[in-house]
């Protein structure tokens, strides 16, 4: 009996498409027109039916208050749409888009299709992840890892060419979301460096700006036409588009205005556009593409002139406004080898295979980063007040995972017996800013004076699952709790096993007797020293002391044999049965 692939869906604010991986490639599928792209539109007809994708899109230029669009972009909040007679959230609409796809799959495969990766933003946040696999579930899919579109992308081109030694940066622009991501490739690995984007920025924007700008030639406000006349404003927007797409091969476009009722007269209203004026109405949005460039590159560590390759993914990459933007910016001609509509799902099918341990993919391997800082909630002493609220990360944004983190919190009141650790996701200095994840009581903390201590470790590993420890050096006491609001598709055994395979990652030489021991040695020796000589010292112990926490075992065995190399040159060597403490 021949076992059904694990479906790789690319799931776009504007279209979706999924892909298998079968016979050593990426197989792209099409829906029940024959067309790869099927548009993330929903519609419910006035008899209750519900539509998906082309016919949903037709439906909503004339019925526009029976369809939904760009519901991605409102994934894990609280929003509804109202369709008719009929409310969803952003999940179920989303799930009725995977549905379809799950059937064009089966359809086409001949298998029943029952687990999928599905891609998102990098920048995503983790309620965004947690909706949207609750929209795979929704729609019969066990999700077995959502993976970040650059990623997938880069999977894709690394597949292609794994053996080159490169560095390269992705620029994805969809329908609703950029994304911009450094990588390494390097024998058959792709190592994740930074990532960085905008969740509300895509080509639906430049749309509807071209919309707008049509409109004011003629007097007219968007938001006002689009609250008076829907069909006018339905009308233009599908006009919009068909123009924008134009502008991609020529350097003029005519665009129609519809009258009131969404309808072209016999000889309607035409305006020429020139591409030049489409990047003047656009200019402000190109603006806004610069930060998340800029901040990928810096986080990175990179110049410009360091990429090896600039790759395209995501349709409105295609405008060639975005184009020379991007020739600009990073002086590189970008690269568009693979269809920058097709390339996100051939890499969540690519992952698919490497789940699936596929022989194809067995060289291959990836490494990812943490889009956002984790951390906690703190109090900080301000002038003679305590002031709680701030923001104290622990593991930064773009560190690769998976990884394991210590930092120190003390207690702030005298005879302090308890901290309640709460956990947050986000990069502001108030946590009321960020996101938060959850929370773990730390209890029996013995009493005395403020400061104290209570160490934190946070194990985060590829499928999102947290780990949050605090242990309590004067007692010995161990507090653990998973964070699980924001697990990326896991039953509660795959968790489980995810939690026991972070055993390996963590690494706190503290716990050793020994090391503490030669911190103490070496604290006591600092006393002894000459003057002159104490600087020294003093440096090494910190460097050490901090080895201790840090979770990188080659930077503890650096600061072990130079800690000990130092205390030698002083005369005092460490480990010889004079030297004891």
């Amino acid at each position: 009996m021949i076992s059904a692939p694990i479906l790789g869906i690319d799931l776009g604010t504007t279209h979706s498409l999924c892909a298998v991986f079968r016979d050593g490639k990426a197989e792209l599928i099409p829906n029940a027109f024959g067309q790869l792209l099927t548009p993330s539109v929903v519609g419910v007809l006035e008899d209750g039916q519900v539509i998906v994708g082309r016919t949903a899109l037709e439906l909503g230029v004339t019925r526009p208050e029976l369809v939904a669009r760009t519901f991605k972009r409102m994934m894990g909040t609280a929003a509804t749409v109202k369709l008719g007679e009929r409310s969803l959230s952003p999940p179920e609409l989303s799930s009725l888009v995977l549905r379809a796809l799950k059937a064009d799959a089966e359809q086409h495969l001949g298998l029943e299709i029952r687990e999928a990766v599905i891609t998102v933003p990098a920048y995503f946040n983790d309620h965004q992840r947690q909706a949207t696999k609750v929209a795979g579930e929704l729609a019969g899919l066990a999700v077995r890892r959502i993976l970040n579109e650059p990623t997938a992308a880069a999977l894709a081109y690394g597949y292609q060419d794994p053996d080159v030694e490169k560095r390269l940066l992705v620029f994805d622009l969809g329908g609703g979301t950029f994304d911009v991501t450094l990588m390494s490739v390097f024998e058959g690995a792709l190592e994740i460096t930074s990532t960085a984007g905008e969740g509300q920025l895509g080509g639906e924007d430049f749309t509807a700006r071209l919309t707008s700008w049509a409109l004011r030639k003629q007097g007219m406000n968007l938001e006002v036409v689009e609250l008076t006349e829907p069909l006018r404003a339905a009308r233009l927007l599908v006009e919009a588009e068909q123009v924008k797409r134009r502008l991609t091969d020529e350097l003029t476009a005519e665009l129609r205005l519809p009258d009131a009722d969404g309808r072209f007269p016999d000889e309607p209203t035409v305006i020429t556009v020139k591409r030049e004026a489409f990047a003047e109405a656009a200019a402000s949005l190109l603006a806004r593409l610069e930060g998340p460039l800029a901040r990928s590159l810096r986080d990175g560590d990179c110049e410009a002139e360091a990429l090896d390759e600039v790759i395209l993914v995501g349709g409105a990459t295609r405008m060639p406004i975005v184009i020379d933007f991007v020739r600009e910016k990073l002086g590189k001609e970008p690269r568009i080898d693979l269809d920058p509509d097709q390339v996100v799902a051939m890499g969540a099918a690519i992952q698919a295979a490497l789940l699936e341990d596929d022989e194809a993919v067995e060289d291959l391997v990836l490494t990812d980063v943490c889009p956002f800082t984790l951390g906690v909630a703190i109090t900080k002493q301000i002038g003679n007040q305590y002031r709680p609220g701030y923001y104290l990360p622990i593991l930064h944004r773009n560190t690769t995972i998976p990884v394991s983190k210590e930092e120190s919190v003390a207690t702030v009141t005298p005879n302090q017996r308890e901290v309640v650790v709460r956990v947050y996701q986000g990069e502001s200095r108030r946590v009321e800013d960020n996101l938060f994840l959850g929370e773990l009581k730390v209890e029996g903390i013995p009493p005395g004076p403020p400061g104290q201590q209570v160490l934190l470790r946070f194990t985060y590993d590829l499928n999102g699952i947290l780990e949050v420890e605090a242990l309590l050096p004067a007692t010995g006491q161990h507090f653990q709790t998973v964070i699980t609001k924001h697990v990326r598709g896991l039953a509660p055994a795959d968790i489980e096993r995810s939690v026991r395979a972070m055993q390996e990652l963590k690494f706190y030489p503290r716990d050793q007797l020994a090391n503490r021991e030669l911190l103490h040695f070496a604290e006591r020796i600092v006393g002894e020293v000459a003057t002159f000589q104490r600087e020294a010292l003093e440096d090494a112990v910190d460097y050490y002391e901090h080895s201790l926490h840090a979770g990188e075992p080659e930077l503890f065995e650096r600061a072990r044999q130079e800690l000990i190399l130092v205390l030698t040159g002083l005369g005092f060597p460490y480990g010889e049965p004079d030297s004891e403490s």
